[in-house]
């Protein structure tokens, strides 16, 4: 019997019960719809966790800190406790690590910057400016930093609101004002401005004025929603440079030795999220202690993993009864047929294909009922992201999460590889189901068969 006459016959026998056919097809789709909703709400999960993850900076940057030990204030710091210097030698040794995009050192101050009669505080951080397009900074109006810049500064899109009127005596913020066309000038004395004596002892006269740098924005960056937002950004050997002059103007430690000591803190930009652990390693056996958000993200999905184990298991048992629905079918469908199974016997058909015909029955309940299941799982998940809410909570009083971009994280998400695994699954959950039957069948004696009437 060739594969097309198996086909065809099975088919018919298929077809020949139609009521008890969708019966046990309806107990396939249930428990596959059941599975694949279950699955995927525990993916629109992840993926919310992700996008509210994402929202707090990129999950392929790692922070990279010095000498080892707790890093300040990082999320999942370590590394061996040592002595290792954090200097230009080390960013480019981590530069050279398979799945590094990039890797730059950065350094941060506080300064001020001034706009005629208005000013404002800012956390000024030195970046090389050919790392900058590659961590995935983008520019809202005016371009990113070149390295040619020197006296020009990159604004987070939150920046220019910081500008108030210090000789008001009540707060007053400045004027929606464009800084590409502003006139500006940095100082490194935070206090400058604030009042007319010594900014240490106030009524004094200044000993020495505070030193102030013409500078100019060449962009203000899109908002991210991060600290990106509140950041402003100098070509790193520029600001090196000011602070080491400022440093020896106004005789202050601390502050210009950068270079010789080392940075404060490095960035490493990977390819994916893949690498993001093999090169945290990789960095610690050198003595730097890491931070990334990966470590943020795995806490919230531990907390979930609970959450997913018990929906799935749920799914589960409504295709293990849709199993049992399978070959309680077949087995009765054997009975049924006993005196067909004696007589294709006797015509010499061979157990092989009576095996064959059986198991394809069976397959066919499975695949038909996959194929189903799938499609009321997608109708199901369709409802569940339309009128379901978000299952992450609410945020600012809505209805549901929302990503950086203010789309609501949906709730339930089917991949194509979840439709066809679950299709396949419910196939091979059939064919599972249909296997006792078949050895029954083969098992029955030829004779015995024929006189069952």
């Amino acid at each position: 019997m060739n594969s097309f006459d198996l086909i065809r016959l099975a088919t018919i026998n298929f077809l020949r019960s139609k009521i008890r056919s969708f019966l046990t097809i309806l107990g396939v789709v249930i428990g596959t719809a059941s599975i694949v909703v279950m699955l995927s709400v525990g993916l629109g999960m992840n993926e919310g966790f992700k996008q509210q993850v994402s929202q707090m900076g990129s999950l392929t940057t790692i922070d990279v800190y010095p000498g080892g030990g707790d890093g300040g204030m990082m999320i999942g710091g370590g590394g061996k406790t040592g002595t290792a210097k954090l200097d230009d030698k080390a960013v480019q040794t981590m530069s050279a690590m398979k799945g590094v995009q990039v890797a730059t050192p950065l350094v941060q101050t506080s300064a001020k910057v001034i706009v005629g009669k208005y000013m404002a505080w800012i956390q000024l951080t030195g970046i090389r400016p050919e790392a900058i397009e590659k961590l995935g900074y983008k520019a809202a109006t005016g371009r990113l930093l070149e390295e040619t810049d020197t006296d020009s500064l990159l604004f987070g899109f939150g920046v220019p609101m910081n500008f108030y009127n210090p000789k008001s005596r009540v707060y007053q913020p400045a004027p929606q004002m464009d800084l590409l066309t502003e006139k500006m000038q940095l100082t490194f004395d935070t206090m400058y401005g604030e009042n007319t004596g010594n900014s240490e002892n106030p009524g004094q006269e200044e000993k020495q004025p505070s030193k102030l740098y013409k500078i100019k924005a060449s962009g203000v960056l899109v908002q991210s929603n991060n600290e990106r937002d509140w950041s402003v950004y100098m070509n790193l050997e520029h600001l090196n440079k000011l602070l080491r002059e400022n440093s020896k103007a106004n005789r202050q430690q601390g502050m210009g030795n950068n270079t010789q000591s080392g940075y404060q803190r490095a960035i490493v930009q990977v390819t994916d999220m893949k690498y993001v652990e093999p090169v945290r390693e990789e960095i610690k056996k050198l003595g730097f202690s890491t931070s990334a958000l990966t470590d943020v993200l795995k806490g919230m999905q531990e907390q979930s993993k609970m959450m997913r184990m018990l929906l799935g298991s749920i799914g589960a048992i409504s295709l293990v009864v849709a199993a049992i629905g399978i070959a309680n079918t077949m087995i009765m469908s054997i009975y049924e047929r006993t005196r067909e199974i004696g007589i294709m016997k006797v015509l010499g058909c061979e157990l092989k294909d009576i095996r064959r015909l059986f198991l394809l029955e069976a397959g066919f309940i499975g695949f038909f009922g996959g194929i189903l299941g799938v499609l009321a799982s997608i109708g199901a998940s369709y409802l569940l992201n339309k009128f379901g809410g978000s299952l992450l909570g609410s945020t600012m009083g809505g209805g549901g999460m929302v990503d950086a971009n203010g789309v609501p994280i949906k709730s339930s998400i089917i991949p194509l590889w979840l439709m066809g695994s679950s299709v396949v699954f419910a196939t091979l959950i059939g064919l599972i189901s249909g296997f006792y039957p078949a050895r029954r069948a083969m098992k029955l004696s030829a004779l015995e068969a024929i006189k069952t009437e």
